[in-house]
């Protein structure tokens, strides 16, 4: 009777370690890590206690980069989530049923493409002399508004989002095609003999019917904000200056390239305490232990 019992645990025993490995231990390790002072080519630690933390809260640039971060997460939201789900609603619509399948393709694509080719892309899309967008911008007489996109510091980061925006945004695009299709159809029929538009039929149909898809994508779209890295690098490498300065980036400059490993664990910590705590808002704000 107790092997019967136990067997379950059995079952998840092998997956609980692997978890363990890879993920629990490297999270409290990075927690301890963060009271340390230390250099990846020093075999010594010099416990500080929070002086690591204190020195971050006085850092004007992690200011910068938890700005930049907190702009790319609330940028990410209206376009990716409130576009993505816009976007869905579009392509599911009788209308644009028959070239629905023609549109999906075109809208995943870019979530295929490496963020390299992305990237080595929109560098010639911003470029100063013959990008496509200060050539478009004069095409329509905005010619005034053209810049060096990337190496001015008021819109670097504005180009990074931008160019996350467009390979990000066909992925949460698919996630709502498949959540609007389990919507029965007789919803929206009735709506419309009740005297409906599109648009009302929109907002009091699809968006509460929708609600747990919504929730699953806000969470992921904050947490890639938060860990997005490879868009900066490439682009603008957190330049000119610190102004495209994310919190992933300036984790990273200070673990590999100036070797305080135990500033950058204190880093990864504050990321994981905001992530942590927006994840709890998200699920009091989408009430999801409960129905309806």
């Amino acid at each position: 009777m107790t092997n019967r019992k136990s067997t379950p645990y059995l079952y998840i025993l092998p997956a609980m370690i692997i978890i363990s490995i890879f993920i629990y231990y490297p999270v409290i390790e990075n927690l301890r890590s963060g009271f340390y002072s230390w250099s990846p080519f020093s075999s010594t630690r010099d416990f500080n206690g929070i002086d690591n933390y204190i020195r971050l809260f006085k850092d004007a640039i992690f200011y910068v980069a938890l700005k930049n971060t907190l702009l790319h997460a609330i940028i990410s939201l209206v376009c990716q989530v409130l576009g993505g789900m816009i976007l869905a609603a579009i392509l599911e619509d009788k209308i644009f049923r028959r070239v629905s399948p023609l549109f999906r393709t075109i809208y995943f694509i870019p979530v295929l493409i490496s963020v390299s080719v992305i990237g080595l892309l929109f560098s010639f899309v911003y470029n100063p002399q013959i990008g496509l967008l200060n050539h478009f911008l004069g095409m329509i007489g905005l010619g005034e508004y053209a810049t060096g996109w990337l190496g001015n510091s008021s819109t670097a980061i504005y180009a990074v989002i931008a160019m996350s925006q467009w390979q990000g945004i066909g992925y949460i695009t698919m996630l709502y095609i498949v959540a609007i299709q389990k919507i029965p159809a007789e919803l929206y029929e009735a709506a419309k003999i009740d005297g409906s538009s599109k648009i009302q039929s929109f907002w009091r149909i699809t968006v509460p019917q929708v609600k747990e898809m919504t929730f699953v994508t806000v969470v992921f779209v904050i947490s890639q904000s938060f860990l997005t890295f490879a868009d900066v690098f490439v682009l603008t490498n957190g330049g000119p200056g610190y102004s495209s300065q994310v919190l992933s980036t300036y984790l990273y400059d200070k673990a590999f390239i100036d070797s305080e490993m135990g500033y950058a664990s204190a880093i990864a910590n504050v990321i994981l305490a905001i992530t942590f705590l927006l994840y709890v808002m998200q699920t009091k704000l989408f009430k999801t232990d409960e129905e309806g």
